[in-house]
């Protein structure tokens, strides 16, 4: 069984549905972040600041790249996006889903200093470039685009209605 990958900018609940998700449909579920923290033992914020963003990036490719799982429901770092190599091989045995969510709501969601979230991006940067950085890469990668919607379980059950609809083999 093909696994579901949930890409979108931090803050879109990839983690939360996810798991919502996973329930709903009987899969695992795995958060990246999570492979990343017990690969490194360092957490996110961790990581950034003690070996750099290039080093963050690496490792978060590499955890996408061996990442080999099935009926997985995988919620990516928001960042996964930039690891072209990472994306090929999670598409290899999954549906790439999307999890789009307004620029502004993601905004309210995020902390003053991003790296205490975990968020890859270049000192001094803001979510609005990060998210305008990004949105061309979720949109190249997504199979399918769901709308977030307020409550994980409604997106989770978004999400699970989308897949039937298109086919997809749950």
């Amino acid at each position: 069984m093909k696994n579901i990958i949930l890409i979108g900018m931090p803050g879109t609940g990839k983690s939360v549905v996810g798991r919502a998700l996973a329930q709903r449909l009987g899969y695992a579920f795995v958060d990246a972040d999570d492979l990343i923290v017990q690969a490194t033992g360092k957490t996110l914020p961790e990581i950034l600041r003690t070996e750099g963003l290039d080093a963050f990036l690496a490792i978060e490719g590499r955890v996408g790249e061996s990442l080999d799982r099935e009926a997985c429901v995988v919620a990516t770092g928001g960042s996964m996006v930039l690891s072209a190599a990472a994306m090929e091989h999670l598409r290899e045995n999954g549906v790439i889903v999307w999890l789009e969510t307004p620029l502004h709501q993601i905004a309210d969601r995020m902390p003053e200093d991003l790296v205490d979230r975990g968020i890859a991006a270049p000192t001094g940067m803001t979510i609005r470039e990060i998210y305008q950085q990004r949105e061309p890469l979720y949109a190249k990668y997504a199979d399918l685009i769901v709308a977030s919607r307020p409550g994980e379980d409604d997106t989770a059950r978004q999400v699970e209605e989308v897949l039937r609809t298109v086919g997809v083999s749950l």
